[in-house]
Parts: C-alpha cells; structure tokens; sequence
C-alpha cells in the first residue's frame, strides 16, 4: 500500500453509505449543495476534480440538466485504481464518455496535465489526505510538526497555476480542527473497525490500518498557501457546529 485508496477495504469502507456517520453525509449533502450554486451561477465551465472517488459528485451534478448544460468539460483524476474504475464505469452508464474525462494521476504530479480550468475542486475532506511528503504513514507519528505541510502546498499551488483568469480552487470540505470534531473524527474511524493512533495533541487523525486526515483553522490554510492574496479567500462555515468548512479561492 502507497496511497490510503490503495487499500480495497478503505475504499469499501468509507464509500458505503450505511457504514458513514451522518456528520460525513451531511458534509456530503452541504458541500453539494454548494458546488450546486456556484456552478448553477457560470454559463460556461471546465472542471477539474481531484480525487473523483466513487463519482458520487459526477452522478449528482450531471442529473441535473442546468449544471450539466453549465459544464463545458469535466476531468476526474484519483490516485487509486479501485476509484478511477468505479468513477469510469459511472461515466459510461450515465453516457458522459465525450463530456466527463477520467484519468488515473497522484494530485502531487497535477502539472503534467498541462492545462488551465476554470474551477479545480477537492471535495468530501480529500485536501486532508494530503499528508506531507517526509511523514511515514506506516509509523503513525504523534505530535508529528504541521506548522508546514508541503504536499498540500504543492499540489495547491500547482493547482493554482492552472487556473484560467477569474478561475478558483473549490475545496469542498475540510475537517475544522476543534477538539469536539477530533472526536467526531474518531468516533467515525472507530465505526470503520479502525484503530486510533494519533491523540489530541495532533492536528490530524490517523489509524493503524493506514489512514491519515488532517484538521485545519482558517490561519493553517492561509500559512499553507500564503503564495495567494489573504483577500483572495473566503472560507464558508457547511454546519452550526464547527466540523466542516468550505474554502474558495479566487486565482
């Protein structure tokens, strides 16, 4: 295992819906409905999504006949094969093989795709997977130092550099890093069969089965990616109770 989607039972787990605690659906549903507004508000678009998953948002968005029409292009990319087939077999049954293009590609290596988007998004807490390139995940480190994560800067400001005129990144959710949603985090790990190995002094949550999600304030995101204007930003609260914000940001 290299990539935590390259474990067939994380990709089980976390794409079964009767397993996921309603704090991850109503992620889902929020960010959506989101995405849904914004796009809804362009005449004209090309998408980038990185980390397509299962298609779950191919399969949302394209049902509905406006955003479809309001989408020019569509490119999913995804580290782990097991997602890249299921999202290619949602792209053939829902008949979007010349609108919808998916390909297997390691965020890390965004640039050698070689062209600008309109909007690039990240949704469902995927950025959070972005652990940084020197941390082992295999060996867990608590009170592992994320005043710098590199990984994220570099895929993000690739990502930016992608970016047509007016563009924007979308990331669609990020675990907001209070204690109470720590422990929301690990309550949902727990309902997987995982077994926590970071504690309360981390700014992430990790599982000794492999898998690793980090936690973020406002502040974190601007260090991370202070190459973009502060003013460029906007950072859109999904719930009442501090679990899950969107982050917009304007090229």
């Amino acid at each position: 295992m290299t990539e935590m989607y390259d474990n067939p039972k994380h990709v089980e787990d976390t794409f079964n819906k009767d397993k996921l605690h309603p704090y991850l659906t109503k992620a889902q549903e929020d960010e959506l409905n989101e995405l849904k507004r914004i796009i809804s508000e362009k005449s004209s678009v090309s998408i980038l999504d990185i980390g397509v998953g299962d298609g779950r948002l191919i399969k949302e968005l394209f049902k509905h006949q406006d955003i479809s029409n309001a989408i020019r292009a569509y490119e999913g990319i995804d580290v782990a094969q097991d997602c890249i087939d299921i999202s290619t077999e949602v792209v053939s049954d829902m008949g979007l093989e010349g609108k919808v293009n998916i390909t297997q590609l390691d965020a890390v290596d965004l640039k050698t795709l070689d062209k600008k988007y309109d909007m690039i998004i990240t949704t469902w807490f995927t950025a959070g997977n972005f652990y940084p390139f020197g941390y082992d995940i295999k060996n867990y480190t608590q009170g592992y130092d994320l005043t710098e994560n590199d990984k994220f800067t570099s895929i993000f400001k690739q990502a930016h550099e992608m970016l047509n005129p007016d563009g924007e990144i979308i990331i669609g959710s990020m675990y907001i890093d209070t204690d109470e949603t720590r422990k929301k985090q690990e309550e949902t790990y727990r309902n997987f069969g995982w077994t926590i190995t970071s504690n309360k002094e981390d700014c992430f949550t990790s599982t000794k089965e492999g898998w690793w999600s980090q936690r973020y304030t406002e502040q974190r995101v601007l260090d991370y990616l202070n190459f973009v204007p502060k003013e460029n930003f906007s950072f859109i609260n999904l719930d009442d109770y501090d679990y899950a914000m969107m982050v917009r940001i304007r090229k």
